[in-house]
């Protein structure tokens, strides 16, 4: 027993600020409500009544100021990529990307000869969690965002170096 057990009964919650926030962080994910392709039906489907992804606290925005995490759904193109760019700039700290999908995240099947195709989002922004598929089903996005909320959980706000 340690100095501190039982001597406030049931009244006091003792915790780290670390788990507090990386609890809040990871309870209350906005994700931006954006696709590029075909990948783009199945996130839709993952927000839907099937699969709901509200319970995981995930409320969709329209704007990248109010969102914390990109899920690129689809093929990037070389024209686009400075646009996904710009809205990834955009989002508040902390902000986390998953690449759902084979074309975001290695090109697809345009990967050898598809001049246009990005190959791989992560050549312009960092990417949290990879989603493989084409195109992955809810099952698999739901994957990764429990995946990148555990990578939340883990994390510190503590000043390192």
């Amino acid at each position: 027993m340690g100095a501190i057990d039982g001597r406030f009964n049931d009244n006091v919650i003792i915790t780290s600020l670390d788990y507090f926030i990386n609890w809040a962080r990871l309870s209350a994910l906005w994700p931006m409500t954006f696709g590029l392709a075909c990948c783009a039906i199945e996130m839709m489907a993952t927000g839907a009544s099937r699969y709901d992804w509200d319970r995981f606290g995930m409320i969709p925005r329209a704007t990248p100021r109010q969102s914390d995490l990109m899920i690129v759904a689809g093929t990037v193109t070389l024209k686009m990529a400075t646009r996904v760019k710009k809205l990834y700039d955009q989002m508040a700290e902390p902000r986390y990307v998953i690449a759902m999908g084979c074309c975001a995240t290695s090109g697809g099947p345009y990967w050898q000869h598809g001049y246009h195709v990005l190959k791989g989002v992560d050549r312009v922004i960092p990417v949290d969690v990879y989603v493989p598929g084409c195109p992955p089903r809810p099952e698999a996005l739901l994957e990764g965002v429990m995946k990148l909320q555990e990578k939340i959980r883990h994390q510190t706000i503590a000043k390192v170096g």
